[in-house]
């Protein structure tokens, strides 16, 4: 069902969030500046970007925690200004999950749910279902303190969603938990939005935590946003350098547009002897225009021996530095020019015979579709 999931792409589908020239300064301070976003129901939506970028003020406006100086916001087509946080069908999930330590986690859950008068039964059933959505019913009568940070953490998660909100907001929800449980949470949080259907809006500066878990992203700088799309296309087509350079690794060259033959674009630069070919065809370019070219690690190719005559995209360096990470190698690769090429390997084998080593002459070569240029 996710394969199909793309509500954006419908030009008659309603979103079910809209940010419509939303701006808030803070003082003299701008910190979201005329942002136009639509969220449709059913996504996992995450905004993206790095501390200072507006993404928990625009979070904290659509729960009601502040509100917009000019702009409108809408939920279901209602507009919520100045409709007070415990009116609207939100709930919010905190990076510190402030759970009342004095309650068991039962209690913890339940607390939302009395504060409506819901019926002592009604309670129950709910409590015992969201218990069972984030397996913690053998936990039920421990207290926060008893717990470990993936366990309250969850008792945050089945507290925010017992009273069913229409959607549900995390503010960096993860960000307290070591690595490894975090990557196994960040799939039982899928599976659990997947599960109940319902919209969840994840706020984080981490770029793998968004690239796994949302369906679209936001990517967020000083107020703005630079591009939505999907995981794939933000790794793979970053519209600006500032997405290339802040979703995963990345290695830029500068150069120069010499012109286009057969749909593939000729770009000088210095670092490499021959004009680097590239094939963007999305890209509308005039020769001379300086341009940079982005290229991922992995999609580069280091090797020992000269590649022959109809090699494309060469370059040559010295092994500077080499980090095995287990699945993969990363090499520094020191060009003439002086500057850094980060080139990722797959082992795939366990044994290497006569690996590549430190300070050895290599040559790192790249296809024209690997490469994207950023005129920005």
């Amino acid at each position: 069902m996710r394969r199909t999931f793309a509500p954006w792409a419908d030009p008659d589908a309603k979103p079910l969030i809209r940010f419509e020239n939303v701006t808030k300064r803070f003082g003299d301070a701008m910190a979201v500046d005329h942002l136009t976003l639509n969220i449709f129901e059913g996504e996992f939506f995450c905004l993206l970007g790095p501390s200072g970028c507006g993404k928990t003020t625009l979070m904290r406006m659509l729960a009601g925690f502040e509100f917009p100086t000019e702009g409108v916001i809408t939920l279901a087509s209602q507009s919520l200004e100045g409709v007070p946080p415990y009116r609207r069908p939100v709930n919010m999930m905190f990076q510190s999950y402030a759970l009342f330590p004095h309650m068991s986690v039962e209690k913890n859950i339940a607390f939302g749910l009395k504060q409506d008068g819901l019926p002592k039964p009604e309670i129950a059933d709910r409590v015992g279902e969201m218990l069972r959505l984030v397996q913690l019913e053998k936990l039920a009568r421990r207290y926060p303190s008893q717990l470990s940070g993936g366990q309250r953490q969850r008792v945050a998660l089945a507290r925010a969603l017992a009273k069913r909100p229409k959607v549900l907001l995390l503010d960096e929800p993860l960000g307290a938990l070591d690595k490894k449980l975090r990557e196994e949470t960040q799939f039982e949080l899928m599976d659990i939005q997947h599960e109940l259907g319902m919209t969840f809006v994840v706020v984080t500066h981490d770029q793998e935590e968004a690239m796994t878990m949302a369906d679209r992203i936001a990517v967020m700088d000083h107020g703005r946003i630079v591009q939505v799309a999907t995981p794939g296309e933000i790794y793979e087509q970053p519209k600006t350098r500032f997405i290339a350079e802040f979703v995963g690794d990345v290695n830029i060259l500068e150069g120069h547009v010499q012109g286009q033959e057969n749909g593939l674009w000729h770009v000088r630069t210095q670092s490499a002897q021959a004009p680097l070919t590239i094939d963007d065809p999305d890209e509308v370019l005039h020769s001379g225009q300086a341009v940079a070219i982005a290229v991922r690690p992995e999609k580069m190719v280091i090797q020992r021996e000269k590649p022959g005559p109809d090699a494309v995209n060469m370059l040559t360096g010295e092994v500077w530095d080499i980090g095995y990470l287990g699945d993969w190698t990363v090499y520094r690769i020191r060009l003439a020019t002086g500057e850094i090429l980060r080139v990722s390997r797959a082992n795939v084998s366990r044994f290497v015979e006569s690996p590549i080593d430190w300070d050895e002459q290599v040559y790192v070569t790249f296809a024209p579709g690997a490469a994207v240029i950023l005129a920005e």
